[in-house]
């Protein structure tokens, strides 16, 4: 029986994981798992990619030990990359995305047009956006090669050095129609061409054996002994899968038929559509939607939303050990359709005192903050399935489709209640499952490889037989949950994005009828707290929140003095100020601002 190796490397942790496969199922086991921790130095953060390495030959040494293997693929987050010189060895350690030493495009090309050719939004954090920072550095006079992440251990690992495609359409810099390096962009840019001179690789591509110590000229010790070197019969090979985690994990998608519409919910999320061409207008682009390769030529119509982050910080700021589980179950006992957030507003995208943000976000827009651990986690429940809703409908109007159901992958999967209320909220069925999609699409694309699957149906058959996914239907009395949607849209200020973008509803196409535009217009909720109106932010870049004249008077919790501008006291450890009400779900228009 073939078993395939998938190393899985995430921004906070990286994993080892076997697929034992017997042509029908199936079978994925962990076999080791470590930190990831970015390094801090003098001006900036830098990936520890060698310590990456030599957990990730571990992790293959261990699998290895149980048996033979027949092939290794990695997944990696986008967007960052390492340079590499003409022997393909690294320059320095890759810059992490979140490092504020980029400046945008330098208004060397206009954001629509970047759009249009890429498919990817503008962003600081972009592979473009770095190169253009690294611009007359002796570093990138030096570099020969650009590597993405998944990459750079594919060479690591097999000595090939490679592209592939689903982890370059996070770059800025490949064509989304052609699937081609954007020639004419990498030159208006003033980037190397030579940069990207090597092969791009379709998901499935077997780059080499695997070579003992897994050097692949990237140095090192620690080797990793396998049965046999070379490609022979027992040869482990290397695969260039479907490299971009957020791929790997969509091709694991149950689908049977129709139109896909998933969420791939973890520490950050992402929910849209797969699509067979981008989509590419101005108001996606506005929207926050981005176009990303998938296997088999498919396309990822996404945006990014936040995640299960926010559990993650509540659980740090209360000091429990407890599981995730007992947290949603413990949530399940309070009342539902309490107060709601903005998972994707600025507060609650950095680490920190989550509950003391909730409770003074609550506070600035009119609403009761939870009283307990309990309405806390709801609250944050609750708040993530009206954004993901949001996401889908904005999905599906301007992909101009109409998705049935939602297949829910990731971390998120696992908890029943929490699917339940995401089907709830979304008002369609939910199919949950599987929890390691990263992990099994990697798997399979190796199985593809392996000449064992010839196609995405035939993988996502594999899938639906190994894990069956687990379907959630929404609750049969819409009202309340339709309640507590439009109360969510009136506090985040969403409905400018219908103003702005949804045409009026055409004969035959009612189901992307545009939601209320004035809050007015939606169902009143007789149980909830009087609400100041909350008005959108004008259009332009998230504002940096500015601070009140009136000083704090209390460390303590307190109840706000106002809306956008003023400074609430929101704990006893931490003091955050409340800035114009703009976040990851607001449509931000940056064409009123002059390109950065």
């Amino acid at each position: 029986m073939p078993v395939y190796v998938a190393v899985d490397l995430g921004p906070e942790s990286g994993r080892v994981l076997t697929g034992e496969f017997d042509g029908e199922r199936l079978a994925v086991r962990e076999v080791h798992r470590f930190a990831n921790r970015p390094v801090r130095v003098l001006d900036g953060m830098y990936w520890d990619v060698l310590g990456l390495l030599t957990q990730t030959r571990g992790g293959i040494a261990l699998a290895a030990s149980r048996g033979r293997l027949t092939s290794v693929g990695v997944t990696a987050w986008g967007g960052d990359f390492a340079l590499l010189d003409r022997a393909g060895r690294l320059l320095a350690n890759p810059r992490h995305h979140l490092d504020p030493y980029t400046s945008g495009l330098a208004g060397l090309v206009s954001w629509q047009d970047h759009y249009e050719l890429t498919g990817v939004r503008p962003g600081p954090g972009t592979t473009a956006c770095q190169l253009l920072a690294h611009a007359g550095s002796p570093l990138l006079d030096a570099a020969d090669h650009l590597a993405m992440m998944p990459d750079l251990f594919t060479l690591w690992l097999s000595g090939e050095m490679l592209a592939e495609r689903t982890i370059a359409s996070t770059s800025q810099l490949l064509d989304a129609r052609t699937g081609r390096w954007a020639d004419s962009l990498v030159t208006r840019l003033g980037l190397p061409h030579h940069l990207f001179a090597h092969r791009l690789a379709e998901p499935g591509t077997v780059a080499g054996p695997l070579r003992d110590g897994g050097d692949g000229g990237g140095g090192g010790g620690g080797g990793v002994r396998v049965s046999r070197n070379g490609r022979g019969p027992g040869a482990t090979m290397v695969v260039a899968v479907a490299g971009h985690d957020a791929a790997s994990a969509a091709a694991a998608l149950p689908v049977s038929a129709g139109s896909v519409g998933y969420i791939s919910c973890g520490p950050r999320s992402l929910a849209g559509l797969e699509l067979d061409a981008p989509v590419t207008s101005r108001a996606a682009r506005l929207a926050g939607f981005t176009n990303e390769g998938g296997v088999m030529g498919t396309v990822r119509f996404t945006r990014a939303l936040n995640g299960l982050t926010l559990l993650q910080e509540c659980r740090r700021a209360w000091g429990l050990r407890a599981s995730y589980a007992d947290l949603v179950a413990e949530a399940a006992t309070t009342p539902a359709f309490g107060p709601l957030i903005d998972p994707g507003h600025p507060w609650f995208l950095e680490p920190g005192n989550i509950p003391a943000r909730i409770a003074a976000y609550c506070r600035s827009t009119g609403q009761a903050p939870p009283e307990d651990r309990a309405q806390t986690v709801r609250c944050v429940l609750e708040s993530l399935a009206c954004s993901y809703r949001w996401a889908l409908e904005q999905a599906e109007f301007l992909g101009d489709r109409r998705v049935e159901a939602v297949h829910l992958v990731g971390g998120g999967a696992a908890s029943a209640a929490f699917c339940g209320l995401v089907a709830d909220f979304a008002g369609r069925p939910v199919l949950a499952g599987p929890v390691e999609a990263t992990a099994v699409g990697n798997l399979l694309v190796q199985a593809m490889a392996d000449g064992r699957l010839g196609s995405l149906t035939e993988l996502r058959e594999v899938v639906r037989r190994s894990f069956r996914p687990r379907p959630f239907a929404p609750a049969a009395r819409r009202e309340p949950y339709e309640i507590a949607y439009s109360r969510y849209r009136r506090l985040t200020g969403i409905d400018g994005f219908w103003n702005d973008a949804a045409p009026e509803p055409r004969p035959g196409n009612e189901h992307r009828a545009r939601p209320a535009r004035h809050a007015a217009s939606a169902p009143s909720d007789p149980s909830a707290p009087s609400a100041p109106s909350v008005t959108p932010a004008a259009p332009g870049p998230p504002a940096v929140p500015v601070t009140s004249t009136t000083p704090a008077t209390s460390t303590s919790a307190t109840t706000s003095v106002g809306l956008a501008g003023d400074r609430v006291a929101a704990g006893t450890d931490e003091e955050v100020q409340v800035g114009a009400p703009v976040g990851l779900h607001h449509m931000v228009d940056v064409e009123a601002f002059p390109a950065p």
